[in-house]
């Protein structure tokens, strides 16, 4: 027997999904106004689409395609290089409109945020959905892009709304309207339903969200892993998932990986790479004082295959130091001679506390020490002078050679226009803005 989906009269809870449109695209377009209503893409230093503005969307471009094809299919699109640092910074500004309204807010990704108002409407006199439209225009207004909203009582439901309307959309989805939403969309596009399990569920006769969220308690709890069940609530108006107002602060891995162009066979630079990858990925880890106990190394040859290898580790570390020997054991492993490289990677993976490792008779804790005293002299004056003022030998040609040399090789403008007292390292945490007058 299946049960209907719990209808909800009141506003028991108020979850908000705040979801930037076409966000990288939407930046460049907001410093540079006249690239707007034009097709705009991001990725040119990575030779493939990472963002596409909705003109470009519109013309038939896709996340992901190369550039060839698109200047095949777009002539006129204008092609950029990606500028994460003022992205970061469009990233902290939105959030930070949006506590204005909450303190209550999780940042989800860089583009997207979870924002509790639940009792609010008193204080700004109104309705949810009005707290909603005045985020909304203030975002539009502060930072010359748009934003899509879902509110409704639970995080897979706003999440749900946020994506109903894009680009600019606002969708309240009332306890008694969940059905209008569920109806017509498919489970696959439910947040958190994999490919695996939204198959299996289509075997089950199970093809949109409404037929998942009618289905009874006692199949949902024999048939699917907990997960799926705390999904099942969601979309049943059962708020399940709390808005995290706290940073993350473990990790079970930490992954680092870098692409260039053009693509390299030169086994120097190839392991330049990847020891920089190594220092990058060593610099988190320490951060949040945690040692890894397998390193996995990885390369991605021009053709997009790879090859990597897992091993582990005699004793938890998050020094590179300790680390290049497997690091070296690892690349001899994967990496073939006259073959094209076009991206490097390193993961720290089985990622435990500092304070629980657990040395053996014969560890060499004096060493462990000694290097523990050596990195937080480091960590320190990176601090102080910008990451990787201190690093590793085996890391240097990276920075004798560009990572993308050649038609890639443009540099966002931030990266050249730079304030009295700035350098390359050391930063104001503000983008370029390019007015015309």
């Amino acid at each position: 027997m299946e049960t209907q989906p719990l209808t909800i009269h009141s506003w028991p809870q108020a979850i908000l999904h705040v979801d930037a449109d076409a966000f990288f695209a939407s930046c460049e377009q907001a410093i540079h106004p006249e690239l707007r209503g034009k097709p705009v893409i991001t990725g040119k230093e990575r030779g493939i689409v990472a963002a596409a503005s909705y003109e470009a969307k519109a013309r038939g471009i896709k996340r992901g395609m190369r550039l060839f094809e698109v200047r095949q299919v777009c002539p006129d699109a204008v092609i950029l290089p990606s500028d994460y640092e003022t992205y970061s910074i469009f990233s902290r500004r939105m959030f930070e409109i949006v506590r204005r309204f909450t303190p209550d807010v999780e940042e989800y990704s860089i583009d997207e945020a979870f924002a509790d108002l639940t009792g609010l409407r008193r204080t700004y006199h109104g309705p949810y959905r009005v707290i909603a439209e005045k985020i909304q225009q203030q975002v539009e207004q502060e930072l010359g892009f748009t934003v899509s909203i879902g509110l409704s009582l639970t995080k897979v439901l706003a999440k749900i709304g946020s994506k109903h309307n894009k680009p600019h959309g606002l969708t309240v989805i009332s306890g008694r309207d969940i059905h209008l939403y569920l109806e017509d969309l498919p489970v696959e596009k439910v947040w958190g339903i994999g490919a695996n399990t939204s198959a299996f569920l289509n075997k089950q006769g199970i093809r949109t969200a409404l037929h998942f969220a009618k289905k009874d308690a006692g199949f949902i709890k024999s048939h699917l892993s907990k997960p799926y069940q705390e999904i099942w609530h969601e979309l049943n108006g059962r708020s399940v998932y709390p808005v995290v107002t706290e940073a993350k602060d473990s990790y079970q891995s930490i992954s680092k990986a870098k692409t260039f162009t053009p693509p390299s066979a030169d086994e120097t630079f190839i392991f330049a790479q990847l020891s920089k990858n190594l220092e990058n990925a060593c610099i988190k880890a320490r951060r949040y004082m945690l040692g890894a106990t397998r390193l996995i190394v990885f390369l991605r040859r021009q053709d997009f295959g790879s090859a990597g290898v897992e091993i582990k580790l005699s004793l938890p570390s998050a020094f590179p130091v300790s680390l290049m020997e497997p690091l070296r054991e690892g690349f001899r492993r994967v990496f073939r001679a006259d073959t094209l490289y076009r991206q490097t990677g390193v993961v720290l993976a089985g990622l435990m506390p500092c304070n629980r490792i657990q040395y053996g008779l014969f560890d060499d804790t004096a060493k462990i020490e000694k290097l523990t005293r050596i990195y937080e002299v480091i960590d320190s004056l990176s601090s102080k002078y910008g990451k990787h003022t201190v690093q590793l030998g085996s890391s240097l040609p990276t920075k004798l050679q560009a990572q993308h040399d050649g038609d890639r090789g443009d540099i966002p403008a931030r990266k050249y226009e730079t304030f009295r007292g700035e350098n390359k390292r050391q930063r104001l945490g503000l983008p370029m803005l390019h007015i015309k007058v």
